[in-house]
């Protein structure tokens, strides 16, 4: 088995994280790093995927923009969904070559590690069959949307954490009339919130049991060891990415 790195950025730009995930996916299907995981958060920003349609997105681009609000066409699969500050995404650069070749049981892992990990902070999650995505009681707490390359998967899923939810009322969220969104703050209405780091180590150990690794290397680019980032194999290219990148480099 083998070992899964994991790197936690903090608060990126959607467009500077799509950049970092196509160098990622390049170099994974050049053998040059293993499978990866990134996780983060985003601005408000609303993304749509190849086939999602643009009617979803309630409010107009002018409206979005005046309020500080990225939208971005991309290719992942699914509809139309928000990501912004609360919110835990997870990016996997994982190569399937060596797990089947198998996307419908690939999406179904990450539904799995998302149920366990919301059995970590004692919410019963189900998937609803027919619907990508995991679910409490009817409502929607997280949404997947992947692409795959080669056999190498990029994008990934988006769990709320302490999101603000009404962001969700500008669209109709993965193009399903009438659905109700829920976090795990809102859900188990805990008044001081749900800590990030708390949901990340367990995303990490979820997707670790899920996917088989035997463990994880990870990397925090807020511990204060600068050094650890600069030695990676992953992050040694950030400053060419963007300076405007919030990190310890």
């Amino acid at each position: 088995m083998d070992t899964l790195k994991v790197y936690k950025i903090g608060l990126v730009p959607y467009r500077k994280a799509l950049e970092l995930q196509m160098k990622l996916l390049e170099m994974r299907k050049n053998g040059e790093i293993g499978d990866t995981l990134l996780l983060l958060e985003h601005p408000p920003t609303f993304t749509i995927g190849r086939k999602g349609d643009k009617e979803h997105l309630l409010m107009n681009e002018r409206y979005l923009s005046d309020r500080g609000i990225h939208f971005e066409e991309i290719s992942r699969g699914g509809d139309i969904t928000f990501h912004g500050p609360g919110q835990l995404v997870g990016y996997p650069i994982m190569d399937l070559n060596e797990k089947g070749r198998d996307v419908h049981r690939y999406l179904r892992g990450l539904e799995e590690l998302i149920v366990l990990v919301l059995e970590d902070f004692g919410i019963e999650a189900n998937r609803i069959e027919g619907l990508t995505g995991v679910w409490v009681e009817g409502h929607k707490i997280a949404s997947i949307g992947v692409g795959v390359k080669r056999w190498v998967t990029y994008h990934g899923f988006a769990l709320n954490v302490n999101t603000d939810l009404s962001y969700f009322d500008m669209i109709v969220p993965c193009g399903i009339p009438d659905v109700k969104m829920t976090s795990i703050a809102g859900w188990i209405k805990k008044k001081e919130g749900i800590q990030m780091e708390d949901v990340e180590e367990s995303v990490i150990k979820s997707f670790i049991k899920t996917f088989g690794f035997e463990n994880a290397r990870v990397v925090d680019a807020f511990d204060n060891y600068p050094q650890n980032l600069l030695e990676s194999d992953l992050l040694y290219n950030f400053k060419e990415l963007g300076k405007d990148l919030d990190l310890l480099i």
